[in-house]
């Protein structure tokens, strides 16, 4: 029970400190879904650092000298307590949002965590010493659990109901004690007051020591299901629908693959499972191809999630019948870390540099697909069958990266996600478009009656549009939150200034070199590279007559601009008839009530502008209008199209340190 208890309170700590630290930097980098990633990453790493300290601690030092030195670096650790970043630590807009997330990491959670990583085989190396033999690897199942367990109680329970800051504090107080836990389980080890029990048959011999390719295996089989998780993850986020919470699920599968495998060997059969996952990933690389499988929500989403699970319960489950000895197990620990790491830095790091789009989830198909050969080779059959859904897997592959190159005219893809840029014919007029993922982040009309006129959702009817009509003849100074293809600055007329905060420089780039809207503008317009809040928060007050936030990701929120602390700085920067219009179109999210609330709460008022019916070619709308100044909303063009926003009962003011999508989905 000590071993169990010390081991489930640092894989629940180890989990739970994940999404606090990265929600707590999440907004210093634009809510990008990448934040995310890069963390993963990070925390993975560190998992590789701590399974090679408890692999070389328990092999090097005798149980004293391994208390003594692992007792010490626990109280270290606790010196670094909260593990909440500073300001000093906000980033500028300069470097590089990647290698900044993970020095900062590295200098706040980094030893704290280290320490969580290395007590799962640290802890199971002491059990296996005190005569637990092979049943400690049934521990790991109980760590995993303890992961799912933080995993699922993390936005549902812990989230809604405490600021980030109190989360902070109570898993410090938490830490603490698990590290008091820990001790005691050392203590109790060099004392012998652990009563051994008689060893269990373990499934390798203990006299033999693992050879190369048995831990080359380890380290490929770990390896494709880190990989396997992030591809999956992104392509359902980014490529389907970028729906709240939806990152739980793939990760939930992970976890519960390693769960049933390691709990015992009765949960994976070769015999069944090889065959699902060739039904799985052939459905999965079709759909790759075949947009009315792989981009229908209903059907993408639990077909993409069912390859994930069968995939890993195949990579695990034989993970599982490959486990060595006790007396071996931190170094088969020490493979699983390394192959994690691996597939978390090829996709969370290195793909989004290398590849033009989204194409790791087809490699990794493929990937799996000839691991699986190796793994059956001694059934022909199988084995060649494995080999033919390689073949396939590639061919579909193939023909996912000609269809996406041969339609783009631009096709490129940073931290930020994926940019493409493809020219449509619209009734004998072509159209160029802008998507970011799968969302259309705008359009332009190369000639006819609409060119250089404002589409999708900047139309004239549309609130931002009425806004800005209604303050044309008159020299305007605009702010914008997101540039996009730069639509608004259709609206641009002599005298006006147009100034665009956008934290990716590819979308930059794209809407300079691709379209029209910047160049053909009357206006002056400015672009400001960066996170729009932080650099408000720097400049001195522009007074803008119009602030824009359509600072989206897809569907995906960036919360850090619907604070109280944001409007704070809106309002900052406005002149005394100004009006801030946040674009609150969303699928999955309720969001005009968030504003209100937001407005409300600083004495402003808020109105609703739902376009519902726009003419050609602008597409349906959703803005809340935000100003201190009724009379700015009261003129005309406005006032017939405003309505109240609808309320959400016991929805709270959204802060920095506490907001909560869940009570806004839809």
């Amino acid at each position: 029970m000590l071993h169990a208890s010390t081991i489930f309170a640092s894989a629940f700590l180890l989990f739970l400190v994940q999404p606090i630290v990265s929600k707590h930097i999440l907004p210093w980098f634009g809510g990008s879904a990448s934040v995310w990633a890069t963390c993963l990453v990070f925390f993975q790493t560190l998992l590789l650092l701590g399974y090679a300290y408890a692999d070389q601690v328990s092999r090097r030092l005798v149980p004293p000298r391994q208390v003594g030195l692992h007792g010490t670096l626990l109280a270290i650790s606790l010196l670094a307590l909260p593990v909440l970043a500073g300001s000093s630590w906000k980033p500028t807009g300069n470097e590089d949002p990647g290698l900044h997330i993970l020095l900062m990491l590295s200098a706040t959670v980094g030893l704290p965590y280290l320490m969580l990583s290395t007590t799962g085989p640290l802890i199971q190396s002491w059990a296996a010493q005190a005569g637990e033999g092979a049943r400690v690897y049934r521990l790991y199942s109980l760590s995993n659990l303890a992961s799912l367990l933080a995993l699922l109680s993390y936005p549902f329970l812990i989230e809604p109901w405490s600021s980030l800051q109190v989360q902070s504090s109570v898993w410090s107080v938490i830490y603490t004690g698990f590290a008091l836990l820990c001790i005691a389980s050392g203590i109790a080890l060099v004392r012998g007051r652990l009563q051994p029990v008689p060893a269990a048959a373990a499934s390798t011999d203990p006299a033999i020591k693992p050879s190369l390719r048995l831990m080359a295996l380890w380290v490929a089989l770990s390896t494709m299901g880190s990989w396997l998780l992030l591809a999956v993850t992104n392509h359902i986020t980014q490529n389907i629908a970028a729906m709240p919470f939806l990152w739980i699920l793939p990760l939930t599968l992970y976890l519960l693959s390693f769960v049933l495998c390691f709990e015992s060997d009765r949960w994976y059969r070769r015999s069944a499972w090889v065959p699902l996952l060739f039904a799985s990933f052939a459905a999965c690389g079709y759909g790759l191809i075949d947009f009315h499988i792989g981009m229908d929500l209903k059907v993408a989403i639990p077909l993409y999630c069912a390859g994930l699970f069968i995939g890993c319960m195949v990579l695990h489950g034989e993970l599982a019948g490959l486990r060595p000895a006790p007396q071996h197990l931190t170094r088969f620990y020490l493979a699983l870390s390394l192959g994690g790491a691996l597939g978390g830095a090829v996709v969370g790091l290195l793909a989004p540099r290398v590849l033009p789009s989204f194409y790791e989830l087809g490699i990794g198909f493929v990937l799996i697909a000839l691991l699986v050969a190796i793994l059956v080779r001694e059934r022909p059959l199988l084995s060649v069958a494995a080999l033919l859904m390689a073949v396939f897997l590639a061919i579909t592959l193939a023909n996912q990266v000609r269809n996406e190159l041969g339609s783009a005219r631009l096709l490129e893809r940073n931290f930020y996600g994926r940019l493409l840029v493809r020219d449509v014919n619209v009734d004998g007029t072509v159209v160029r478009r802008l998507l970011h993922g799968a969302i259309l982040h705008g359009e332009e009309f190369l000639s006819g009656p609409h060119q250089n006129r404002p589409t999708t959702y900047y139309g004239a009817t549309s609130g931002v549009g009425r806004v800005l009509t209604a303050n044309a003849g008159s020299p305007r100074r605009v702010g914008v939150i997101g540039l996009g293809t730069g639509t608004l600055a259709a609206y641009g007329q002599p005298g006006d200034l147009f100034r665009f905060y956008d934290i990716d420089p590819a979308v930059i780039a794209v809407a300079q070199r691709e379209f029209g809207y910047l160049r053909n503008s009357r206006a002056h317009v400015e672009i400001v590279l960066g996170d729009a809040r932080l650099n408000l928060e720097k400049e001195a007050p522009n007074r803008f007559d119009l602030l824009v936030v359509d600072a989206f990701s897809g569907d995906s929120i960036p919360v850090h601009l619907m604070t109280r602390e944001a409007l704070a700085v809106y309002r900052a920067h406005l002149s005394d008839q100004g009006v801030i219009a946040f674009h609150v179109s969303n699928r999955f999210l309720s969001l005009a009530p968030v504003v209100a609330k937001l407005a409300e709460d600083q004495g402003m008022q808020a109105m609703l502008v739902a376009d519902d019916l726009p003419a050609e070619p602008a597409a349906r709308s959703d803005w809340v209008l935000v100003t201190a100044s009724r009379a700015s909303l009261m003129r005309p063009e406005l006032v017939d199209a405003l309505q109240q926003p609808p309320a959400i009962q016991g929805l709270h003011v959204w802060t920095d340190d506490a907001n909560n999508l869940f009570k806004v989905v839809k």
